[in-house]
């Protein structure tokens, strides 16, 4: 095993604790941080990592102050959840070229995957979520990873990392991305031709208004996911004053739902919230969205301790349905009210309410049919 305190510096408390204290309600009273000493990583549930870096945007130091900016916000909450052990490690060290600090980022997120940490990364450009990747290439685990942001980083004219790194990450060798989802992206910002090149690869892309309409069905792809990257810029400008890319998108209560979402999924081990740039924003009050998201993804990994595990089957409610000639059951669980679906081959995948209601109505669910043809 590496020793992580090589990569990273410690978290200047100063600069996050203007203050100088927390009362004993907040999560700054109560998170175990790197003041200089790496902290034991054993007991805890969340391991944060501070990433200020955004040379892939063509910016040599706008997110420097990203990762501390939101660890203000976010320490001046209330800690509600105290099943929730929370570490901060600090900031990984920039390397000499961006190339060097993807290294640290995945050498430092394999080591804590590999303890099956829950890891949250604050702070750099989008490009980040390709370091996010290597780490698990680096394991190597196949994962299912997923996007949210307003537009979709597949421009390979661009000479920008942070416009054209899916690319990679998509299509790179070895290849251990088994299933992509792509939430919240906006029709005018991407070209039609690029959602017919992702529906070929049957990769699923959700735009803003289906989110909106229902944003439920989300759960289940969010249950799924191992890997999630979360762009600001899917958050409307008003809502996140430092989205500099549409006035439209997420609501601030939007995004803490999806947030909470991907908090609830067991699968999901490392989620990246990137794009956030300081300098753009307007009182700290896209610092606060992100802090608020981040208490929300705690709330959700609290919820997500309280689902029984599959083979517990009296913890479920078991229902057998024949839809388009097919012999499945469904699972809803007792303590959550959250729903799987049977696969042909037996397989047992999260699905929604309404996968369930289709099913009774003789049609086969949309989720069930992409599923059996990435098969």
């Amino acid at each position: 095993m590496y020793d992580l305190h090589d990569f990273l510096l410690p978290i200047n408390i100063h600069a996050v604790n203007e203050d100088n204290g927390y009362n004993d309600g907040q999560i700054g009273k109560h998170i175990i941080l790197n003041e200089g000493e790496m902290p034991d990583v054993e007991n805890a549930d969340i391991v944060f990592v501070g990433v200020p870096e955004s040379r892939g945007s063509g910016l040599f130091d706008a997110c420097n102050e990203a990762p501390d900016t939101i660890r203000r916000q976010l320490y001046r909450l209330h800690y509600w959840h105290k099943d929730v052990v929370l570490t901060d490690i600090g900031n990984i060290q920039a390397g000499a070229t961006l190339n060097d600090t993807y290294a640290a980022i995945s050498t430092v997120l394999s080591e804590l995957l590999r303890l099956n940490k829950t890891v949250v990364l604050l702070g750099g450009t989008h490009d980040i979520t390709l370091a996010q990747y290597f780490a698990y290439r680096k394991l190597p685990q196949v994962v299912e990873a997923t996007c949210i942001d307003a537009t979709i980083d597949l421009r390979g004219e661009s000479a920008l990392r942070s416009e054209n790194f899916l690319l990679e990450m998509l299509t790179g060798e070895p290849n251990m991305v088994k299933h992509y989802n792509h939430i919240a992206f906006q029709s005018y910002l991407v070209h039609p031709r690029m959602l017919e090149t992702m529906d070929k690869l049957r990769f699923d892309c959700f735009r803003v208004g289906k989110i909106k309409d229902n944003i439920e069905e989300m759960e289940p792809v969010l249950r799924n996911t191992n890997l999630l990257s979360f762009d600001i810029n899917a958050i409307k400008h008003s809502d996140a004053p430092a989205n500099e890319c549409s006035p439209n998108g997420l609501n601030g209560e939007e995004a803490c739902v999806l947030a909470q979402y991907a908090g609830m999924s067991t699968s999901l081990n490392s989620f990246g919230i990137y794009g956030y740039q300081p300098r753009a924003d307007i009182q700290e009050l896209t610092a606060k969205q992100i802090a608020q998201m981040l208490w929300y993804f705690i709330d959700g990994k609290s919820r997500s301790k309280q689902e029984a595990s599959l083979e517990e089957s009296t913890n479920f409610n078991e229902f057998n349905i024949v839809f388009a000639e097919v012999n499945t059951k469904f699972l809803q669980s007792r303590k959550t009210g959250r729903w799987w679906m049977q696969l042909p081959d037996k397989k047992l995948i999260a699905c929604s309410y309404n996968d369930y209601l289709s099913a009774g109505r003789n049609e086969i669910p949309e989720r069930w049919l992409r599923t059996q043809e990435r098969n």
